[in-house]
């Protein structure tokens, strides 16, 4: 057996590896005396067929198939002990030919992280601030929430409600014909199609109007999908909302135990103060990773991009509760393949797998680890989120986080986390000392 190693880029190894004639042909012949005693053929006994007898029989192309499926994983552990090569994970390989045979191997390496001077990185959070301005526009979309339509004797105006009959065609396609339809007229809206809302902007009840408007290339319906449309609308009805006034009676609506105007306030100050404190927290911890990371450099297999892929999708799958039904129905009306979609993920996945890898260098770097009562206070402050009265929940929950996998797995995440808070020390730190010449000089002796 002949083994080159072509090259090693991405923390991949690319071999090429040619067996030998005889290695072939004991291959085959261990083929042979496998296939045999498994395969009928007329006027012999199973396991009786003479090989030649048996290739006529199955075809020279499958014994090959079974020799190579015996040869190949022993040929590929052999090349990478001679190369002195560890993967991290399932090689791919392809045969490129058989007279003689010889394969292309691509091994997956160990990622390769050289950290930059991440102790020279000063940054820090964003302050949180939660403004009048910002209550006033809680309380006011609350306000809408409760508000009532009511008839208006007044033509149409933006965040009106329009009582609609409507019929439209496209390329002598009809795609609308209702009556009594409730639309909200917003400027910008893209229902039916863009256009539309500001064409009905100034109508009276009782108005018709006949009007033309392109439809966009995405359209769910691909038949009328980049067509130009002919819309006839007649206004069967003006509603305008009457927001209710901001007085105890409303407050009481919201929450029957707040006591005045200036309590709901504060409770909406509140929230959005904690909103706002745990969104600057997380955007500064991704800064400050991200800072780490222009740093240094972070070489992987690419399948490491390709698994965070089918996590990013599971994960927002499931967060939208579809099926594999709903899912064909939300791509087409998202007019895009699954592929698509995907490929959309990559750079969010990309940043992900960076992300990881850093962290997981300076926690090296810096010796943090985590003990196994770390890990046990961890999954008691997990048990606590449990309701008194899910007992038996909350026992099949302590059998799953006791299985080595959890206990791994939350190991891993308290280790990122000391990680990203040890970061966030040296980055709100004193700004780090400047090196004079005379003390670069020394440091490099």
């Amino acid at each position: 057996m002949k083994v080159t190693r072509d090259k090693t880029e991405n923390s991949q190894a690319f071999l090429t590896v040619e067996m030998e004639p005889a290695e072939v042909e004991e291959a085959m012949e261990e083929a042979y005396r496998q296939l045999a005693p498994r395969t009928s053929v007329p006027g012999f006994r199973k396991g009786k067929t003479p090989r030649a007898i048996l290739e006529r029989h199955l075809g020279r192309d499958r014994i090959m198939e079974q020799a190579l499926n015996q040869l190949l994983p022993k040929a590929y552990e052999q090349a990478i002990q001679e190369q002195g090569i560890t993967p991290i994970a399932q090689p791919k390989i392809d045969v490129t030919q058989v007279e003689p045979v010889t394969f292309q191997v691509v091994v997956p390496l160990r990622p390769e992280i050289e950290l930059g001077d991440y102790q020279q990185i000063r940054l820090r959070p964003e302050t949180a601030e939660v403004t009048d301005a910002k209550i006033d526009d809680v309380i006011e979309e609350l306000r809408r929430q409760q508000a009532a339509w009511e008839p208006a004797e007044r033509p149409l105006g933006d965040g009106d409600l329009a009582v609609i009959d409507i019929t439209a065609d496209a390329g002598g396609e009809q795609f609308l014909n209702s009556s009594g339809v409730q639309y909200q007229l917003l400027r910008g809206s893209r229902t039916p199609v863009p256009g539309f809302a500001e064409e009905l902007e100034g109508l009276s009840k009782g108005e018709e109007k006949e009007f033309k408007l392109p439809v966009p290339d995405d359209f769910p319906k691909k038949e009328v999908a980049g067509k130009e449309a002919s819309f006839k609308v007649k206004i069967a009805g003006v509603k305008e909302q009457k927001l209710p006034e901001l007085d105890e009676a409303f407050v009481k609506q919201i929450n029957p135990d707040f006591d005045g105007v200036e309590k709901l306030r504060k409770e909406i100050g509140d929230s959005l103060r904690r909103t706002a404190e745990e969104q600057s927290r997380v955007d500064f911890e991704q800064r400050l990773v991200e800072a780490v990371a222009e740093k240094s450099r972070v070489e992987y297999p690419p399948f490491f991009v390709e698994e965070e892929i089918d996590s990013i999708f599971a994960e927002q799958t499931n967060r939208m509760q579809m099926n594999e039904k709903a899912l064909e129905q939300y791509l087409k009306t998202m007019n895009k393949t699954q592929d698509e979609l995907r490929e959309e993920l990559r750079p969010a996945a990309v940043k992900r797998v960076t992300s990881a890898l850093v962290l997981s260098k300076v926690a090296e770097a810096e010796k943090i680890e985590t003990t196994d009562a770390d890990v046990e206070a961890e999954i008691n402050e997990m048990l606590e989120g449990v309701p008194e009265n899910a007992n038996a929940d909350k026992e099949k929950l302590r059998e799953h986080l006791d299985t080595q996998q959890s206990r791994d797995s939350i190991r891993h995440m308290l280790v990122t986390r000391k990680a990203i808070e040890r970061l966030k020390e040296i980055a709100q730190g004193p700004e780090p000392e400047k090196k004079t010449k005379a003390k670069e000089e020394k440091d490099e002796h």
